[in-house]
């Protein structure tokens, strides 16, 4: 079950559409499509995501692209990912969401998994829609000194 809360400080803030964004975004990664999945991205977006390098999303948009159709290309089927309880702030032509986020995939070596992460995201408003400019996603990890992620962790 997902829930939503939101804070706004204009009268009609339509965190609907926020969260569209990211629907769309995951929608086309479990369609396989690089290309759309970078479509809801601003052209100068900075990317924290699970794969190194530790920053992505400052290189030319046909190299982020390629890259992601070479990671889902690592899958028997495209990765599904899921929002749970996601909060989203917005004010003005500014957005920021926060959730945890499960994905689940098939992988060519290893079988299936569901992994679950912390995922934050900020967009901007344009003239027309909601833009992603900032994604930021996380594993926790062991604070035993072996620095493992914490891959097994459920909500």
């Amino acid at each position: 079950m997902t829930t939503m809360r939101t804070t706004d400080t204009r009268p009609d803030p339509d965190p609907a559409a926020v969260l569209d964004v990211l629907g769309e975004h995951h929608a086309a990664i479990a369609a396989g499509d690089a290309e759309r999945a970078f479509a809801v991205l601003a052209p100068d977006a900075v990317v924290y995501n699970l794969a190194p390098p530790l920053i992505a999303g400052t290189g030319s948009r046909d190299t982020d692209v390629e890259g992601m159709r070479q990671w889902l290309a690592t899958f028997t089927a495209p990765p599904r990912l899921a929002h749970r309880d996601p909060v989203v702030h917005v004010d003005g032509d500014l957005a920021l969401v926060h959730t945890l986020t499960s994905m689940t995939a098939q992988a060519q070596q290893g079988g299936e998994f569901t992994l679950w992460f912390r995922s934050t995201y900020g967009l901007r408003r344009t003239a027309d829609r909601w833009l992603i400019v900032h994604q930021h996603e996380s594993v926790p990890f062991h604070m035993d000194g072996s620095f493992l992620a914490a891959t097994g962790l459920e909500p």
